[in-house]
């Protein structure tokens, strides 16, 4: 360590934080989720493997990896996964290595996840995890923003409205909780947890060290 680095211990001392983001489909997660890692250098988003096929103008290893369900089950098999979920008829998993290694560096990961993925998670890295329930501010809001999306069909619109129903009632197993109503109100709070969470003195090892210099510093 460079004597630069020793005199501010909190830039290079950090161990990374999982934030997980959950939300019934179409409450705005994904939307707040691309934006907090935009502005923020230290986080990036985690990129899960899942069996559904791509979406238009998505990228494999961009939004997610896109495997075979013979694949999936390989993963599972090997303990390859961190956490995985049945969602929407299809399976979402979390490669576990990548995840390890960002805590180890002191890189923060966001996880735009559903609710068993998100609890999978707290289960697996409880220390490291700090999670954020995103919802709706009304039913027919979520509705016509699934509909807004124009990628669904109306039976696929249906089962996730559907299915938001039984989503809601986890809101209780999560840190926070926001109501998105207002895009930019909603991504101020979500900053603002976020912000908060880095500064816990679990995620900067460095604190004991350095308030021991801080005691033995003169006081003349």
């Amino acid at each position: 360590m460079s004597q630069t680095d020793a005199a501010r211990p909190w830039e290079v001392q950090r161990r990374g934080l999982l934030l997980l983001i959950s939300s019934p489909s179409g409450a705005g997660k994904t939307s707040l989720s691309r934006r907090l890692v935009a502005d923020h250098d230290d986080l990036v988003l985690s990129i899960s493997a899942t069996t559904r096929a791509p979406r238009p103008g998505e990228e494999e290893g961009r939004e997610y990896y896109f495997v075979t369900p013979e694949r999936f089950d390989e993963m599972v098999a090997g303990g390859q996964l961190l956490e995985w979920a049945h969602v929407h008829d299809n399976r979402y998993g979390t490669p576990r290595a990548p995840v390890e290694a960002a805590l180890a560096a002191g890189q923060d990961v966001l996880f735009d996840i559903d609710w068993q993925g998100a609890a999978q998670v707290r289960a697996a890295l409880p220390e490291d995890s700090a999670s954020v329930f995103v919802l709706p501010p009304s039913w027919a809001d979520l509705a016509r923003r699934l509909n807004a999306r124009a990628q669904d069909s109306a039976a696929v619109i249906q089962r996730r409205l559907e299915r938001g129903r039984e989503e809601i009632t986890h809101w209780g197993d999560y840190d926070y909780v926001i109501v998105n109503k207002n895009f930019d109100r909603a991504y101020a709070d979500l900053g603002h947890i976020y912000r908060a969470e880095r500064m816990k003195p679990t995620r900067n090892p460095w604190l004991p060290d350095f308030v021991r210099r801080l005691g033995s510093e003169s006081l003349s």
